[in-house]
């Protein structure tokens, strides 16, 4: 029988190879000199191949943020109560929060997406985060809200009080290591807390054992974080860019991974978050961020702020003339 999160990850999309191969072309005659904006180009080249396009650009940009409580919330893994991620919600949704702010500079448009706000997932150290139903559910969740988007650049964010908690023991149980490695200090937890924190990992990853990256992700993972993974995949097959954000958003694309390594081919990551493992994370899956601001907000924050960045390497690879250009318009 196939599992359940690889039957989505056959017959993904490729990038355009012939937009690919067109601005390849450009940038290396380019009028300045040849790499000189390294990582931009590499970016203007991710775009082109992603949009189908020989002059990517960013006009539509969206910002789509899932949010859910978590269960294991309850352990006091969090220096915030779980009623936050409600609060937090209603200011998304009002346009008063930070990522509202963020997003509106980078000319993005924000949604967010309630997939589990008082509804919390069952307590990872002794039950299963969600039954099979609950996760087909909220994974279709992140497929419509996608399918609903009008963007040409998807940036994706979360919000649930406690949530780096499942998102370390989601990627503990992927990648093994020591879990504490994994696990950092979310919002600020004390010492105490941080304690707390590791036990309930150590805790999670030990009762699910060797399991495949469906059952990690459905036993470990939360609403939010199963809907972002339902997302990323509707994404590719609609050859949408996606913008990753920090720890968590990055930690839903890593089952993904595990299933099959192309699957992150249409996504960049918008930052490296201060949490302790997402750099560790982000090697694992050969994932470079486009900023390092040390955030550790979540929202899609990091996400948010690397709009400005891709849609100014789509700029200066398309309306900066090339050499020929340049002195064809000149003669």
């Amino acid at each position: 029988m196939t599992d359940p999160l690889s039957r989505h990850l056959s017959d993904l999309p490729s990038p355009d190879l012939s937009a690919v191969n067109n601005m390849q072309r450009r940038l290396t005659d380019i009028l300045r000199p040849n790499g000189a904006l390294a990582r931009l180009d590499e970016i203007a080249v991710f775009m082109a191949g992603w949009q189908g396009l020989d002059f990517p650009s960013v006009n539509k940009p969206e910002v789509l943020i899932f949010a859910g409580d978590h269960g294991v919330a309850q352990a006091g893994v969090s220096a915030y109560p779980s009623e936050i991620t409600k609060s937090m919600y209603s200011a998304f949704e009002s346009g008063c929060s930070t990522i509202n702010a963020l997003a509106r500079i980078a000319g993005a448009s924000v949604t967010a997406v309630d997939v589990g706000v008082g509804r919390p997932t069952g307590d990872i150290r002794t039950e299963p985060a969600m039954s099979s139903d609950r996760f087909e559910e909220v994974f279709q969740i992140g497929r419509r809200a996608v399918q609903h988007c009008d963007c040409d650049l998807l940036a994706l964010g979360e919000m649930g009080i406690g949530n780096t908690t499942p998102s370390a023991a989601v990627v503990a149980a992927l990648f093994g290591g020591e879990v504490a490695t994994w696990v950092g200090r979310g919002t600020g937890v004390d010492d105490d807390g941080m304690k707390r924190k590791v036990t309930a990992v150590e805790s999670a990853v030990e009762r699910v054992g060797d399991a495949s990256p469906y059952e990690i992700l459905r036993e470990l993972g939360g609403t939010e974080i199963v809907a972002l993974a339902g997302a990323i995949v509707e994404a590719r097959k609609r050859r949408i860019p996606v913008v990753l954000d920090g720890f968590v958003v990055t930690a839903a694309s890593a089952p993904l991974y595990s299933c099959n390594p192309a699957a992150l081919d249409h996504c960049v990551v918008g930052h490296k978050s201060a949490e302790a493992g997402h750099q560790q994370l982000l090697n694992r899956l050969d994932l470079r961020p486009i900023l390092n601001m040390e955030f550790r907000l979540g929202e899609g924050s990091g996400a948010a702020a690397a709009i400005p960045m891709i849609s100014m390497a789509c700029a200066a690879a398309t309306e900066v003339p090339t050499f020929s250009e340049f002195f064809e318009a000149d003669t």
